[in-house]
This record gives structure tokens, sequence and C-alpha cells, in this order.
């Protein structure tokens, strides 16, 4: 069953991602690192935040992996040129929002981000632990 509540802070915080995200993919992308890997690491922080702005979960760490998953399958979606199939003009919003090239570098800074959003979630959890003693 999914439990659904708003969550300001995340929500606020996903927000914020997001403007980083678009910081990145306009400003920032004649930085080569910032913008070839940086930005797929912190997109499924953006989306963990998502998430979790409107369910609560009980199980972050499955919540994590079904993000790495669904990121994988996006990038699977790539290597089929989705965004082609779908009749996105190249250019367009959605075409970018869904790319059209797949890489295994993608897949490995999307494993980055989950392992580091993992540390963040474990640790908030373990100071939250701490703070309750």
């Amino acid at each position: 069953m999914i439990n659904l509540k708003f969550n300001l802070k995340y929500f606020l915080l996903t927000l914020f991602i997001f403007l980083v995200e678009v910081l990145i993919a306009t400003s920032l992308k004649d930085i080569f690192f910032v913008r070839a890997y940086l930005g797929d690491v912190i997109v499924v922080m953006l989306i963990y935040t998502f998430i979790k702005s409107f369910v609560k979960t009980k199980n972050d760490q499955k919540v994590i992996f079904g993000i790495f998953m669904f990121s994988c399958l996006v990038e699977l979606a790539q290597y089929f040129k989705i965004a082609d199939q779908l009749g996105f003009p190249e250019g367009s919003l959605m075409y970018i929002i869904v790319g059209n090239s797949f890489s295994w570098i993608d897949i490995l800074c999307y494993l980055v981000g989950c392992l580091l959003l993992s540390f963040f979630v474990k640790l908030n959890h373990s100071k939250g632990e701490a703070g309750a003693n």
C-alpha cells in the first residue's frame, strides 16, 4: 500500500536539485565533467527527493534500488532510440529529458549517485536514531 503524504522539506530539496540540473544543462554545459557525469549522478537524487515529497516510504533502500533499476531501463530505452520512436523532435524538451544515446558511463554515474544517496540516507537515519536516544 502506498502511503501518500506531502513532505515540504523533500519538495523544496527537489526544487533545489532541479534548479541545479537546469543550471548544469544550460550554464555549466561547457564544463565537461559537470555536464557529462555530475548531472547523471545528481538526477537519481532528484528522483528520490521527488518521490519522498509525496510518498512516505518504509524502506528507503528499496526505493533507491528501484530508482537505479528505473534509470537503467531508461538508459536501455535510449539504446533503442526511444525518443525517436516516440516521435519527439530532436532538441525538444522531451527529447532532451528522455535522451537518445546509450552509455555505460551513464549507468555507472547512476550507480554512484545511488550509492551516495544510500550513504546519505543511512547517515541521516543514524543521526535520527542517535537524537532519539
